[in-house]
């Protein structure tokens, strides 16, 4: 075999090589993404099932719920136009209240009901995701209409 032909077989190898890496790493990626959806998304079906995303919202005054000897609490989470129930199993963040802002990261089982792995409470009054207050005038927005 020519030297010639034995370097482009190298170099032919080496870019397979580098678009099989290329697509794994865009495979993991993809499955990393957590994408963000409002409760009025979430209600409307557009959320995936049982893949993780994040949900953020007020959680809704007087629904917080724990069974007596349970660490699984519920609670709903608004926009101000729909609700969503979040089901939570660990221990919530201190900073987490009724009326407070949150993120969960989690997935939607097929009864309506998010799975929150880990929920995020804001960390100071003055601070709120940028996600979470453009959903939260979305659906203030939204309920005006009404």
């Amino acid at each position: 075999m020519k030297r010639r032909h034995q370097r482009m077989i190298f170099i032919g190898i080496v870019t397979a090589g580098m678009l099989v890496s290329a697509g794994f790493a865009y495979r993991a990626f993809n499955e990393n993404l957590l994408y963000y959806y409002t409760p009025t998304q979430v209600a409307d079906g557009e959320a995936p099932i049982e893949r993780k995303f994040r949900l953020g919202g007020l959680v809704v005054e007087g629904s917080f719920e724990r069974a007596e000897g349970s660490m699984t609490a519920r609670f709903e989470l608004t926009d101000n136009y729909r609700d969503v129930t979040v089901e939570h199993s660990k221990i919530l963040p201190d900073l987490f209240a009724e009326g407070q802002v949150i993120v969960a990261h989690g997935t939607m089982r097929d009864d309506g009901i998010f799975v929150a792995d880990e929920v995020l409470a804001k960390h100071d009054e003055n601070y709120m995701p940028t996600e979470v207050a453009e959903s939260l005038a979305e659906g203030a927005r939204r309920a005006a209409q009404e």
